[in-house]
């Protein structure tokens, strides 16, 4: 059952395409990756989500409720934090996150103690004196106290250090054990490849790719490390590409169509060590974001 379903949204700024038929669906129980560079439109499309941008054409209902016409009563039931979250500056970190749970209703109080102590916060302090890390684990805490039924992120560990990061993986993978969904903006691909069931790619507004990592990964090349008794001899094979020496090792990436014929291949020069790696997301990523589309 999908909890947010986008379908064919395109938002317009003036003469200016943000998001052009954008369709995208959030499953219930699953944590979905959304990801592409700083300009893309994943803020974009999380602002008309949240209902704060009416989209030009296009639906985007969830919980089955018009996102745009029954806002209020949605956000009753989303948790949402910004990349980049602004704070009042006379209020304390913990007063901010009482604030937020009392919007919610005031439960959860026991979570937010052992929020405060994984995520290393000092309650106490006013928010104008914490750096951009502490305003992302006030955000954090606050969202992951709540009983929400969806978590939106937009690049959530924006200032964080790895040891926070690690932190916030283990909220995400709590709410998800809880049954609950999870949209996360990231252009940290690392942090996506943990999390994600399913992943769409954004580029210039559009969805260029969606699916689950292994299917996306189908489309991509492999990495091949091999090295050989006899002098190895590349030359004409089909589905090879980068090819280079690492010590006594040949490296190249494969096409995943000819990776039969090429191993086949290989093994005419008596193999000693073959090792083969599927590609990160991050070179995935990369593939998508260099020239044309295909």
């Amino acid at each position: 059952m999908g909890v947010l379903k986008i379908e064919n949204v395109t938002k317009k700024f003036g003469k200016f395409t943000a998001l052009s038929n954008v369709n995208l669906e959030v499953k219930k129980g699953e944590v979905y990756g959304f990801i592409g560079p700083n300009g893309a439109g994943k803020t974009t499309t999380i602002r008309t989500i949240l209902g704060i941008y009416q989209a030009t054409e296009g639906n985007i209902s969830i919980f089955g409720q018009d996102a745009w016409q029954e806002a209020v009563e949605i956000h009753k039931r989303i948790a949402y934090v910004p990349g980049d979250v602004s704070l009042w500056p006379n209020l304390t970190g913990g007063e901010v996150i009482d604030l937020f749970i009392n919007l919610r209703g005031g439960k959860n109080s026991g979570k937010r103690e052992e929020l405060i102590e994984k995520f290393k916060l000092d309650p106490t302090k006013k928010c104008r004196t914490y750096s951009k890390g502490n305003r992302q684990k006030v955000a954090l805490i606050a969202a992951f106290a709540t009983d929400a039924d969806l978590y939106i992120f937009d690049e959530p560990t924006s200032g964080l250090d790895p040891l926070m990061e690690g932190i916030f993986h283990e909220c995400v993978h709590e709410v998800k054990k809880a049954g609950k969904s999870v949209l996360l903006s990231s252009h940290i691909l690392s942090e996506v490849e943990k999390l994600c069931d399913r992943v769409a790619i954004i580029r210039e507004g559009k969805i260029i790719e969606n699916g689950t990592l292994d299917e996306l990964r189908h489309l991509t090349r492999v990495n091949v490390k091999v090295k050989t008794k006899q002098s190895l001899n590349l030359e004409g094979v089909a589905g090879i590409h980068e090819v280079g020496i690492e010590e006594d090792y040949t490296r190249f990436h494969a096409d995943s169509n000819h990776l039969g014929a090429i191993i086949s291949h290989l093994t005419t020069f008596d193999i000693v060590d073959l090792q083969s790696s599927p590609p990160s997301l991050e070179e995935l990523f990369m593939t998508h974001y260099q020239g044309g589309d295909d």
